[in-house]
């Protein structure tokens, strides 16, 4: 498992397909913000409330220079249902291996009720235009989450 990234570290480089099966990287993205956000599951109540969030808030994200990536351990099939459903415009991408969400640090133990498992850790990480770590936000709530980012980013 990987250590936690901290501000001013080098965002961890990744390509991965997105819903139509296309590769996304991250160096697609050089020279501006990244938003990368990690969720557990598409088409759960949470991750379509967060997914939701971002893509009602991406034109004012935008504005301010950033893009919006969403990762998870779904197949690009699934993700596509999930844009589709929910008509969201957010870059979502599939990492069925986990490997990116590792290297992320978002990716470890949980509990929920009680029990502990191992499982994908809502997270956020704001990468800037050199590809450094700005912010790295781990066990954040679905809900809300995209007010407080906007608010912390004096957008």
């Amino acid at each position: 498992m990987s250590e936690r990234l901290q501000p001013g570290d080098v965002a961890p480089a990744f390509t991965l397909p997105d819903a139509d099966g296309r590769e996304v990287s991250l160096s697609d993205h050089k020279g501006r913000k990244v938003i990368v956000y990690f969720y557990p599951a598409a088409l759960t109540p949470g991750c379509t409330k967060q997914a939701c969030d971002f893509t009602d808030n991406l034109e004012l994200l935008a504005g301010a220079g950033y893009d919006v990536i969403g990762i998870s351990p779904d197949q690009p099939e699934k993700l596509a249902k999930f844009r589709d459903k929910e008509h969201l415009k957010v870059t979502l991408l599939a990492d069925p291996e986990k490997t990116v969400t590792e290297s992320y640090a978002a990716y470890g133990e949980k509990k929920n009720y009680g029990k502990t498992y191992m499982g994908v850790i809502r997270s956020t990480i704001v990468v800037d235009e050199e590809g450094k770590v700005e912010r790295a936000l781990y066990n954040v709530r679905a809900t809300g989450h995209v007010a407080k980012i906007i608010k912390d980013l004096g957008i």
